[in-house]
């Protein structure tokens, strides 16, 4: 559903604004939806369904409408792209390590019905977003129904065209790719993590305790690519982070093997390790793949493109899950018996390397480069020049210095 969402934010603005209603909408929705499922006990199973919907369609309609701004920033200003998927790879993570590590604590204080109520929490500040973010109104308004559709017909088209270009589908095909292969095992795993006789024993706590120290792994692995990585041509860098990324997977085989233990680590110790350095290669890699998807969106439709993209994304991550299942049910890998999960273990970390083979799909360019032709949808724009108005800071006072402290 994120390209539609893409396309209500890019086609049909509201009141003059493209993205700051749909903030609003997005909180509104989701908010209302966690508070029903944290006020009233014992919902009927459908609509309790439909509440957790509306929560994960309040996320979607949010995180489509800020990658827009981002995508549109990122055309504008492409000096800040990386700096910009720096910033929110940076708070993701941060994000990830408050959920990892108070979650626990709340479900045990407040049991697991009062700590729903904590779902409300963020689509209130994503509320309070969107009346506090700066956007330009737009002076050009359509309420004709007619040149509203013209307009959805525009935008329909205008990704028709862009998604043809070579230098837009070859990448989109390596970042799905990318994903697909590099099929999951983070089920058959979990299970062995707290299984005491075949694995290491864990408690879930555990668990949560090394993803947590995981997350903030994260957040050094988009300082490293912000700090060092970041004006390295998008082959090359996806290049050596794919190599890092399966060779960092024969960490995962050591583990299982139990080979730590002959060589004297610990098995705490060592998962920390490994969770650690895999966070940081997925950081590495997954963060140009996120500025390239910007460099492919043209302006006008950048919503809806850079959602379509992300949706792409979202297919190949659904792809490994499936793969990674399928792979895991026919080596007869289960809750119990994991006599075959080094072996799936091994298929997973020849899919990455293999992935190498792919690297042509990537364009050599800089990620300050140009990789679509600017005049793609001029004849077919949805916006006209006055009628973008999400801006990093007031067009009068955007300076140079000014832009370089952002």
């Amino acid at each position: 559903m994120k390209p539609v969402w893409g396309l209500l934010t890019d086609v049909f603005p509201i009141r003059g604004y493209r993205r700051r209603p749909y903030f609003v909408l997005a909180g509104v929705l989701g908010g209302v939806s966690a508070l029903m499922v944290a006020l009233i006990g014992n919902l009927p199973a459908a609509l309790a369904l439909s509440c957790f919907i509306g929560i994960a369609a309040g996320m979607a309609i949010a995180d489509v409408t800020i990658d827009a701004c981002i995508a549109t920033n990122s055309i504008k200003v492409r000096s800040l792209a990386p700096d910009m998927q720096s910033l929110c790879g940076f708070c993701s993570s941060a994000g990830a390590l408050i959920g990892y590590s108070t979650s626990g604590f709340f479900v045990h204080h407040l049991g697991a019905q009062g700590a729903l109520i904590l779902m409300a929490i963020p689509p209130v500040f994503i509320t309070v977003l969107g009346f506090v973010i700066y956007e330009m109104r737009s002076p050009c308004l359509h309420p004709e129904k007619q040149k509203k559709m013209g307009t959805l017909g525009v935008a329909v088209k205008g990704m028709y065209q862009t998604i043809k270009f070579p230098q837009v589908w070859k990448p989109s095909l390596y970042m799905y790719l990318s994903l697909a292969l590099s099929i999951s095992t983070h089920e058959g795993q979990f299970y062995w993590y707290t299984d005491p006789k075949a694995g290491p024993g864990f408690s879930q706590e555990s668990v949560g305790v090394i993803y947590a120290i995981g997350a903030m792994a994260s957040m050094v692995g988009v300082l490293i690519y912000h700090k060092t990585l970041k004006d390295i041509p998008f082959r090359n860098l996806l290049f050596f982070a794919q190599l890092l990324y399966g060779a960092s997977g024969t960490l995962d085989l050591i583990f299982i093997l139990r080979w730590n233990l002959v060589l004297g680590i610990p098995d705490y110790f060592f998962v920390i390790t490994e969770e650690c350095i895999s966070r940081i290669i997925s950081r590495i890699r997954w963060i140009p793949m996120i500025v390239l998807s910007t460099r492919l969106c043209p302006l006008g439709i950048e919503g809806t493109f850079f959602a379509l993209l992300m949706c792409i994304d979202s297919l190949g991550s659904l792809t490994s899950k499936w793969g990674g299942g399928m792979v895991l049910h026919v080596f007869h890998v289960t809750r119990t018996d994991f006599t075959n999960l080094w072996l799936v273990i091994l298929i997973r970390n020849i899919l990455r390397i293999a992935t190498l083979g792919l690297i042509f799909l990537v364009p050599k360019a800089d990620p300050s480069d140009a990789l679509i032709p600017q005049d793609i949808l001029m004849t077919h724009s949805t916006v006209t020049s006055d009628d973008e108005g999400l801006e990093l800071v007031p067009k009068n006072d955007r300076s140079p210095e000014l832009l370089l402290n952002l």
